[in-house]
Formats: C-alpha cells, sequence, structure tokens
C-alpha cells in the first residue's frame, strides 16, 4: 500500500511527480497498488485547468489479451479496473469490464470484433460507458449503445450520460396520481395505467403484447409524452414493420427506437435496455413525462444467461445465473414519478413472452415481482377475436383507479364484474339447453360489452370517447343496437354530440365529470342519436 505521505504529497504538491513515483514503484515490484488512489489521481487530472493539463502525463492502465469466447474477451492486469469501465483494444474495438477479481477481467466486446487477437494489448482510462444524449434524438433510430444506425445525418451531443447508475432515490420521487392515457378502451377503464409507472405486458407470442404498446404510444400524440422503444432480441423484419408503423401514424417525432434484433451482438442486446432507460432520463430530467417500451425481457434475459454461461457462472434455476433478479430489477427502479421541482416521470411497458400461458416461469414471476401490476393477453381470447386479447381475470394495476378521472371511474365501476359474470354464465350456458329469461338477458348485455371492448389496430379513443361509449352502456341505449350499428356508435357519438350541442361538449372536456345537468344533456343526445 502506498505510504500516506505520498499520498498526501501528490494531493497538494503535483500530480505528474506521483505519477512518476507509481511507475517507479510498480518497476521495482515493491508495492501494491492503491486502487482508490489511482482513482483520485486521474479524477484530479480530468479537473485541473486545461493549461495544466497540458504537462501531464496521461495516466492509463495496460492489460493483455489472454482468451476470447465469441463477445467475452479475458484479459490480465488493469489492477484498477471497475465494473462498467470502458476499455481500448489496438484493433479499434472497445470492450465493457463485467467481471473481475485477483488475477483477471472479463470484458464484453462492444464493435465487430474481426481484427481482435489474444496477445494485443488493451488499454483503460477509467471512464465509465456512457451515451450521446440529445433532443435531437426525437425520431431517430439508434442501435443498443445509442449509435444512430438510420442514415438520416449526425446529431450534436448535447451532454452524455452513464449508462449504469442508481436509481432515483425515494425522496426525490412523489406518489403516482396522473393517468397515462393508452387509448384502449379495457385498459384505461380496467387496468388504468399512471405515469411513473411499471405495468408488466404478459401473455404468449402472437397474442398482440406489441399491438397494445404501439397503440399506447400512437395515443401519446399532442399529449407532450416523449417515448422510447427498445426492441432486444427480436426478428429484424418484425422490428422494421413497428417502426414503419410508428412512422405512418406520425409518432416517431416524439419517439426514440432503440434497436438490438436477434442479428445485433450480444452485447448491444444486454445493454439495449439500459440505454433506453438512459435516453428516458434524459428527457425526464427535463421534468417531461416518459413513456419507454422494453420488447421483450425474456430475450434479454436469454442473452445474458448466454454471457454468464460463457463466464462460467453458476448455472441456477433453468440455468439463469443467481444474479439475474438482480440484472432486471435494478432496470425497473429508475422508473417513478420525480417531485416536479426535480423532474418529469418514466413509465415503464416492459413485455415478456409466456410459454402456453404459464405465467409461473421463473423470469415471468421476477417480472410481476418487480412490476405495479400485469396485463395478460390470452391465446384463446385472440382466437376467439377478442381484440385486444385481454383476461381482464388475471390483469391488474396496483395503482387502481386513483388515477382515472371522475367520469371514467364512475362509468367503469361495474364493468369488471359484469363481464367476469357473463363469462362465467357462459360456461354455464354451454351445460344447460334452457336458461331462464333473466339468464337471456344478462348474456345478451355481455355481449354488448365484449363488442364494447373489440377494438381495431391502431385505432386509439379519446378518454372522452370512451366515457360517452360506458355511459351509454350503463343507461342501457345501445342494447337495441346490432353489432355493425354498435361499431357505427362507438365511432360517430363524439363527433355527433359536439355538433348536437357543442357547449355541453365543452362543459364535459372542462370538468370530466358528470353532473345532473351533464347525464341530462347526454340523455338527450343519445336519444336524438337512436332517433336520427
Amino acid at each position: 500500500m502506498l505510504p500516506w505521505t505520498l499520498r498526501s504529497w501528490a494531493a497538494e504538491i503535483n500530480i505528474l511527480w506521483a505519477t512518476k513515483m507509481l511507475r517507479f514503484c510498480a518497476w521495482r515490484k515493491n508495492v501494491t497498488f492503491d486502487h482508490q488512489f489511482i482513482h483520485e489521481l486521474r479524477d484530479g487530472v480530468e479537473n485541473m485547468p486545461e493549461k495544466n493539463k497540458k504537462v501531464l502525463v496521461e495516466i492509463t492502465e495496460i492489460g493483455k489479451i489472454i482468451d476470447i469466447k465469441g463477445d467475452v474477451i479475458t484479459l490480465k492486469g488493469m489492477p484498477g479496473c471497475v465494473y462498467g469501465e470502458i476499455l481500448e483494444f489496438e484493433s479499434g474495438d472497445k470492450g465493457i469490464v463485467i467481471e473481475f477479481d485477483e488475477h483477471k477481467v472479463i470484458a464484453l466486446l462492444i464493435g465487430d470484433g474481426i481484427n481482435i487477437k489474444t496477445g494485443e494489448k488493451a488499454v483503460s482510462k477509467g471512464k465509465s460507458l456512457e451515451i450521446a444524449v440529445s433532443e435531437d434524438l426525437k425520431g431517430r433510430i439508434v442501435d443498443g449503445l445509442a449509435v444512430l444506425v438510420d442514415d438520416r445525418g449526425p446529431i450534436k451531443p448535447e451532454t452524455y450520460s452513464r449508462v449504469f447508475k442508481d436509481a432515483p432515490p425515494i425522496m426525490a420521487r412523489v406518489p403516482i396520481s396522473e393517468p397515462l392515457k393508452t387509448g384502449i378502451k379495457i385498459v384505461d377503464a380496467l387496468i388504468p395505467i399512471g405515469k411513473g409507472q411499471r405495468e408488466l405486458i404478459i401473455g404468449d407470442r402472437q397474442t398482440g403484447k406489441t399491438s397494445i404498446v404501439v397503440d399506447t404510444i400512437l395515443n401519446q400524440k399532442d399529449k407532450d409524452v416523449i417515448c422510447v422503444y427498445c426492441w432486444v432480441g427480436g426478428s429484424y423484419s418484425s422490428m422494421i414493420k413497428v417502426a414503419e408503423t410508428l412512422k405512418k401514424e406520425g409518432a416517431m417525432d416524439y419517439t426514440v427506437f432503440v434497436a438490438a434484433p436477434a442479428s445485433a451482438s450480444s452485447t448491444e442486446q444486454y445493454i439495449a435496455p439500459y440505454t433506453a432507460a438512459t435516453i428516458g432520463e434524459y428527457f425526464m430530467d427535463k421534468k417531461k413525462d416518459v413513456l419507454v417500451i422494453f420488447d421483450n425481457l425474456i430475450k434479454h434475459a436469454w442473452i445474458y444467461r448466454q454471457i454468464s454461461l460463457l463466464l462460467n457462472r453458476s448455472p441456477g434455476r433453468e440455468a439463469y445465473p443467481g444474479d439475474i433478479f438482480y440484472v432486471h430489477s435494478q432496470l425497473m427502479e429508475r422508473a417513478g414519478r420525480m417531485n416536479p421541482e426535480i423532474g418529469g416521470s418514466m413509465t415503464f411497458l416492459p413485455i415478456v413472452d409466456t410459454l402456453q400461458g404459464d405465467v409461473t416461469g421463473y423470469i415471468q414471476t421476477n417480472l410481476i415481482s418487480m412490476t405495479d401490476g400485469q396485463i395478460y393477453t390470452s391465446t384463446s381470447l385472440f382466437n376467439e377475436g377478442f381484440k385486444p386479447a385481454i383476461d381482464i381475470g388475471l390483469s391488474v394495476s396496483r395503482i387502481g383507479s386513483k388515477v382515472q378521472s371522475a367520469a371514467l371511474r364512475e362509468v367503469s365501476r361495474t364493468i369488471r364484474l359484469e363481464y367476469a359474470q357473463f363469462r362465467e354464465l357462459q360456461r354455464l350456458v354451454q351445460l344447460r339447453a334452457r336458461i331462464s329469461d333473466k339468464i337471456a338477458k344478462k348474456i345478451s348485455r355481455g355481449q354488448f360489452l365484449t363488442e364494447m371492448l373489440i377494438q381495431p389496430v391502431n385505432k386509439p379513443v379519446s378518454e372522452i370517447g370512451q366515457i360517452l361509449i360506458f355511459y351509454a352502456f350503463s343507461k342501457n341505449f345501445i342494447n337495441v343496437m346490432v353489432a355493425e350499428q354498435l361499431q357505427d356508435f362507438m365511432r360517430n357519438i363524439e363527433g355527433f354530440i359536439e355538433e348536437y350541442d357543442q357547449g355541453l361538449m365543452d362543459t364535459f372536456k372542462e370538468g370530466k365529470e358528470l353532473t345532473k345537468e351533464i347525464k341530462a344533456g347526454l340523455d338527450k343526445a343519445f336519444s336524438a342519436y337512436l332517433n336520427g
């Protein structure tokens, strides 16, 4: 260990001569490096005035590559490295430190690694992994390391932000009280999401999970919400379809697309979710509301498992390493709603696949325990034509109805119970040939409710439109309609009432409360619509 006098002398007199003394001691091999001192020395150089920096020797550590396994590189040397530190190789590629001990350092390769080979040197300058962030990222497609890949020219970085960082402290947060409107009737009415919430979207493949998050992004238009879509481990063709949909609907103007498909390196796929969270935090720190989509985290877990097996870590349940829970929990904790004096909010909608509807898988149960609720998509409902195929019985939002407006809360209060009773009656009816008139009416009403909850893809419904539809259902105005008339009613009723009584609609939009006067006005408007 370096003596206290040398540390004090280096800090107070001359960093240059302290550096030379370090090298002399290492050459004589009669001292052990003080890691903290090395990093203090680096910080001292970085914080000095530019005119003094010119006369100082740059402080680096040099290691040597001894093994390469795919994107996993093993080195010796570099006693002062830390987790997340960037290494530079002679080939021009870079790496990020993910593990180290007294004998070796292990890094993940950043780059294609075509020219990298064993025996070459690696240099560390004591810098953590950072990405360039800027307002100009909106509308752009970047890779897992935030490098632009859409051929639309460079942007000027506003600042650089660390990818691996701690979540905001508890005292900097405030309770979630504002809704994040998805434009999906079944979600906004029965599974409301608040700004700053973490709501898991879980279900089998090909059940419409991606469609739910895409519709949510489309509904943020003109709502001053910045969206970050993180694509991890999926096919390139499917990723392009999502990006083209967002572009076609005009959603890319307020969206950053982080692309790490299956063709990307394992390093990019592993880092991509943290990159997306870092981009979101940049906008959140500017007191904006942010929505981040992770599509999907089961494939992110697969990538981390592959990396861990290459690192010879002990496999646990389903061959996942023991720290897989921490890998996702440190990510999920970065969401939240900040104190308005500090920042805005960041909402997470992570997606995870299940196999044959099994929600008891290792990664699935981990994420359920980390999030504030889940939206479960059912294969059977999807095959029945009920889309979005959300199973209300297995879906829940732990934020509850406190983020809903008073009007939407009032009209949707009994919907969940009525729908659950209808599904149960449907099962019972299959076992009996004859049913009573009372049961027949309940089944008929449940069928209308089912038709109301069905919603075309990429067609979000405004909050006012949802309130009008559910209010009409509660007042039995739509019980006389057939399926086609009901669809026309849901599409046209908001515009009809605006033409019928603009003052009524303005009053309703201003307060979003169903007062006696507003209810009476809506009753008249609905009657006029039916009679017209």
